[in-house]
């Protein structure tokens, strides 16, 4: 089975930075893509970021410019640089990664267990 371990949330002022890591642990798979959700409360889930395993990257309007996403670290870990943080991204902030095992072929979506970023003065 594969595992997604989330870190690097945490509390931050508005303008603020943080780095959000994910990675995936476990044998015998592949990974498709990537992607960030952020869930606050009153909102419905949304995609963040998401990137393939060919480099493709889409972003949030609300996002655009501020946030970027990459796979520059682990082959299996993906990052999202957060940086002019504004208290409406307040939010929990979930990793999922489309997930193929090597043997059955069987495809499944993982999530990771979410990591609260709270941006307040």
């Amino acid at each position: 089975q594969v595992q997604l371990v989330e870190s690097g949330g945490g509390l931050v002022q508005p303008g603020g930075s943080l780095r959000l890591s994910c990675a995936a642990s476990g044998s015998n798979f592949s990974i498709s893509g990537m992607g960030w959700y952020r869930q606050a409360p009153g909102k419905q889930r949304e995609l963040v970021a998401s990137t393939t395993s060919g480099g493709t990257t889409n972003y949030a309007d609300s996002v655009k410019g501020r946030f970027t996403i990459s796979r520059d670290g682990p082959k299996n870990t993906v990052n999202l640089q957060m940086n002019n943080l504004k208290p409406e991204d307040t939010a929990v902030y979930f990793c999922s990664a489309g997930v193929r095992a090597t043997y059955s072929n069987s495809f499944r979506i993982y999530w990771g267990q979410g990591t609260q970023v709270t941006v307040s003065s």
